[in-house]
């Protein structure tokens, strides 16, 4: 049996799910002049082929028909200890998350099909994998008065000449992102009072280690990977060099969750872990607090687990987005597909290069043209009955990302891994003017707010998003 590898929508390096085109380098030489070169590959920046999602095979035990596998199962009651016992029948119980009546085991996979017809158990299936020193601290609170970039400017937060352009700028809204963490070198890219470091975790686990998901202390500063740190400047800003680069919702305060590893790759045991900890922040010290939590990863196929995780945070109050995915037209990944979350697709301005310093000394076109906006060719398209909400930015976005870890280094990404942080930003900015916006209303002011593309609602969902049509009338 395999196990699904769920990659973030992003691409650089080994992040699938983070379409990063192994781009370009930026480098500050003088003032704002930037010299760009290539990295690795030669690929445009206004498209992409998809990635495919690969597979592999959990380590096992016994023969290939028999193999040792770990599991995710959810239950129709709770989780008591006559059903631990009869469930320890069939293979090792592991993690249990009593607030979603589930639990993960290791068993041998020709049990599963006996378990799943238990009368208790309500669904199980693999777990699924899933990608995605000494500092100097930034001495601003914020980047509110930053420059603006044409993605910022595409989504109407900010304006060549102008800086911001809507009065929201995500004050007391909580964002938890969950993703690879931040690296050491973190305070030179972002103010230390926009990091909620006492709510900060890392977990880790998940597949085959019996679905535990320990948390590990201190492991949320130290990422190797740089995914998480590119998604997060994208909602508050980040500072480039000596410049103050402006984001989509520059005073929220950002909860980092490292739910995945060094390569970019964790276990939907764990985000549901990682989930259940911003719903428990949530229903206790953060209850009186709008709360978001982005997600830019993903994968192939849905999850018991995590999706009774994900339905948990959203009756506490919590509005998830989360990333479509990079496969084109073979369709959504998970969790994005859920109804239930804002999903994201990826959107390119088709003026990208018309100037040397196209992406921040350019002006996009106001009021917003669709026909300026094209969906790229990875970003996923919904298929069947899948719910493909927005399109936001998700080509060429310039923000931190080392390729070394003892040097802060900056490139253009691409893929829906970028495109989500955007929304997640804009839903700040929704709940900082409405705090008691719930997860429905955000998805349907969304979906009725967006300005639709011309490849159509199935290529990009309802349209492309603005933030200020998306607090409008709120």
């Amino acid at each position: 049996m395999k196990n699904l590898k769920i990659n973030t929508h992003s691409y650089m390096v080994r992040s699938n799910y983070c379409k990063s085109y192994h781009y370009k380098s930026i480098s500050l030489i003088t003032g704002l002049f930037f010299a760009f070169f290539l990295v690795s590959c030669k690929k445009s920046l206004r498209d992409a082929e998809p990635v495919s999602v690969e597979l592999r095979e959990t380590a096992a035990a016994g023969s290939s028909q028999n193999r040792q596998i770990g599991i995710n199962v959810l239950l129709n009651t709770a989780v008591t200890p006559a059903l631990v016992n009869e469930l320890k029948t069939y293979g090792k119980v592991g993690k249990i998350f009593n607030e979603i009546n589930a639990l993960t085991m290791l068993i041998e996979s020709n049990k599963l099909a006996f378990l799943k017809n238990l009368s208790f158990v309500s669904s199980a299936n693999p777990d699924v994998e899933v990608q995605a020193s000494p500092v100097d601290a930034v001495a601003v609170s914020n980047f509110a008065n930053g420059l603006s970039t044409w993605n910022l400017d595409a989504v109407n937060v900010t304006e060549l000449g102008v800086g911001r352009t809507v009065p929201q700028d995500g004050t007391g809204v909580f964002v938890g992102v969950l993703d690879t963490g931040l690296p050491n070198s973190w305070r030179q890219y972002f103010p230390e009072e926009r990091i909620a470091v006492q709510y900060a975790k890392a977990f880790g686990g998940g597949g085959m280690d019996l679905g535990n998901t320990p948390e590990l202390p201190n492991q949320w500063e130290h990422d190797q990977n740089f995914h998480g740190v590119h998604v997060t400047s994208t909602i508050i800003g980040y500072r480039l060099r000596a410049v103050n680069i402006n984001g989509v919702a520059p005073k929220a305060n950002i909860i980092p969750v490292k739910i995945l590893n060094q390569a970019g790759f964790g276990w939907n045991s764990t985000i549901a872990q990682g989930i259940l900890y911003i719903a428990g922040l949530k229903n206790t010290v953060l209850q009186n607090s709008p709360v978001v939590i982005n997600m830019s990863l993903g994968g192939p196929n849905p999850d018991a687990l995590s999706k009774a995780a994900i339905d948990y945070a959203i009756s506490k109050g919590v509005i998830i987005v989360a990333a479509a995915g990079n496969s084109g037209s073979l369709g959504m990944g998970y969790p994005a597909a859920y109804s239930s979350i804002i999903s994201v697709a990826a959107a390119s301005w088709v003026s990208h290069f018309s100037t040397p310093n196209w992406w921040y000394d350019l002006d996009v076109p106001d009021p917003t043209n669709p026909n300026n906006f094209r969906i790229a060719g990875f970003s996923s398209r919904r298929i069947n009955d899948q719910d493909l909400d927005v399109a936001a930015p998700g080509v060429a976005v310039v923000g931190p990302y080392q390729t070394n870890s003892g040097h802060l280094s900056y490139y253009f990404l691409s893929g829906t891994s970028m495109a989500s942080p955007h929304v997640a930003g804009i839903v700040a900015l929704m709940a900082q003017k409405k705090p008691t916006l719930t997860a429905a209303e955000a998805e349907i002011k969304l979906q009725s707010a967006a300005i639709p593309m011309a490849e159509g609602t199935n290529a990009a969902g309802s349209g492309f998003i603005t933030a200020n049509a998306a607090l409008s009338g709120l």
